[in-house]
């Protein structure tokens, strides 16, 4: 029940009204009855300043960021996580008395899932899709987690250069290899996923108005014995996983990693453990 107590939380980003977490946060809310309510904000840019601001100005617990704001949020922030510092890009608020503090749970999100389903990264050869805020966390998570050789495919722009020199700075402090290539090569992209282990699309190509879009031109590329992963969840199956699924590999949405970054965001601001079993009984039927 709603009173004047409860305490608020949500998610800011655009697109956002084809959100599922509400459904995840009211549901942990409720089973542990903690008198609190979970938002989705549809959030243009130029309001974005305003909204952090809400988070103070209405004593939320926090807020989650999807995109575009996952790096545009890091100024308005008076902390950052030591992922947040590593990563350069955040997905959780947490306010603690006034002060709003960055962190970043889509690297463990992703981990999670993958280990949820039996698959293990140590030593593994994992090909990433996309450069940017939720590409770089995975990444991170990766390297830490042992795997073996990580191949980035981005698209040629601005900052491509500085992107390449980042990955192969991040690839010697952690003591492996990271290696950044240009997305529209298709001959290396296929090279290398030829050995890869795991195909992770960390890019928002296959969801809102890229819904019908692919990150991967030609198919073909994809070969069958790769577990091909998208962080999207909504469309369930982007043109991405049905590519993958019709060469017959593996793929996996981006709804397991929703869960399991939801469930670090939400022990961030409660100190307590997501009921993550009966989330995924609820979530089941969206698979």
């Amino acid at each position: 029940m709603i009173t004047a107590k409860t305490k608020l939380a949500g998610v800011i980003a655009t697109p956002i009204k084809h959100s599922i977490s509400p459904l995840i946060y009211n549901t942990a809310f409720k089973k542990l009855g903690i008198n609190a309510v979970y938002l989705a904000f549809e959030t243009k840019p130029f309001n974005f300043a305003k909204a952090i601001d809400a988070i103070r100005a209405f004593d939320m617990l926090g807020v989650n960021l999807s995109m575009p704001y996952k790096q545009k949020a890091l100024k308005y922030m008076d902390e950052l996580g030591s992922e947040v510092k590593l990563v350069q890009a955040m997905n959780t608020v947490v306010h603690e008395d006034g002060c709003l503090i960055g962190r970043n749970t889509d690297g463990i999100g992703y981990i999670k899932s993958l280990e949820a389903k039996g698959y293990g990264v140590k030593g593994k050869k994992i090909t990433v899709l996309g450069g940017g805020g939720a590409g770089i966390a995975i990444i991170v998570q990766l390297a830490l987690k042992g795997a073996r050789k990580i191949s980035v495919f981005n698209r040629k722009s601005d900052n491509f250069s500085s992107l390449k020199k980042r990955l192969k700075e991040m690839g010697e402090q952690v003591e492996i290899e990271i290696e950044l290539f240009n997305l529209a090569d298709e001959a290396i992209l296929e090279r290398e996923l030829s050995n890869s282990f795991i195909l992770a699309n960390t890019t928002n190509i296959g969801m809102g108005k890229l819904s019908l879009d692919s990150p991967i031109y030609n198919s073909q590329v994809i070969p069958k014995n790769v577990l091909v992963t998208d962080v999207i969840y909504s469309p369930k199956k982007t043109k991405l996983l049905q590519q993958a699924k019709h060469r017959g590999a593996k793929t996996m949405n981006g709804l397991d990693m929703l869960l399991y970054q939801a469930a670090a965001s939400f022990f961030l601001w409660t100190e307590k453990k997501m009921p993550i079993d009966l989330i995924e009984r609820k979530l089941e039927v969206r698979k």
